[in-house]
């Protein structure tokens, strides 16, 4: 089912960089579900994993991983840890992965799963405050739909850094990359990409009469 997928799912969609194929080739992802759903962990949809929360479909969370272009020296900021399926193969491409999840129980279960990568440690935090002990970070990569970008987040990113999420825009979540210079954020918003709402992301509430 991983090569059915690396072949129906990657290679026919916009995830073009074969170490990011040859990555997710490696990592089985159904070591990272329950039970109940490893039959359908490489499913075209997301993957409940439990605590209200899911897995990206493997193409979304391709298209993040790939857009982020990582180098083998860089240092990321991953937030929406889960169960640690994405932290997993952007470890075999970047430096070192600082992985968030703020969930206890999921993130438990990701430090579990994650526990013989000596470039990832996983931390336990609100999704939107990210790590700022281990910050500035050369790229954060937000596993889930985010409608919006918050500001402990984007300080948290170096200059010259990279930031690739599905961010809502008019409605639809679509996959951008947004690069730090000076300071500020400029994004780019290249593609339609589907994906699940990652909490602490939701839309900011605002007063209305």
């Amino acid at each position: 089912m991983r090569k059915a997928m690396v072949v129906s799912q990657l290679r026919t969609s916009d995830v073009n960089d074969p170490r990011v194929i040859a990555a997710m080739n490696a990592v089985p992802r159904e070591d990272f579900v329950p039970a109940a759903s490893r039959c359908v962990a490489y499913a075209d949809r997301g993957v409940s994993v439990g605590d209200g929360r899911m897995l990206n479909a493997p193409l979304t969370s391709g298209l993040l991983i790939n857009a982020a272009e990582f180098n083998a020296s860089d240092k990321v900021l991953l937030i929406g840890a889960a169960t640690g399926y994405t932290a997993a193969v952007v470890a075999k491409l970047a430096g070192s992965v600082v992985a968030v999840e703020q969930s206890a129980k999921l993130a438990a279960q990701a430090k579990t799963n994650l526990a013989e990568l000596a470039n990832v440690t996983v931390e336990n935090s609100a999704h939107a405050d990210g790590f700022a002990k281990g910050a500035p970070y050369d790229v954060i990569i937000i596993d889930g739909i985010a409608a919006y970008i918050s500001q402990a987040l984007a300080d948290q990113l170096a200059n010259n850094g990279r930031l690739v999420a599905p961010i809502m825009e008019g409605g639809v979540a679509r996959l951008a990359i947004g690069r730090k210079a000076a300071g500020a954020i400029g994004y780019q918003h290249f593609s339609d990409c589907g994906g699940v709402m990652l909490p602490g992301f939701e839309q900011e509430k605002r007063f209305s009469f």
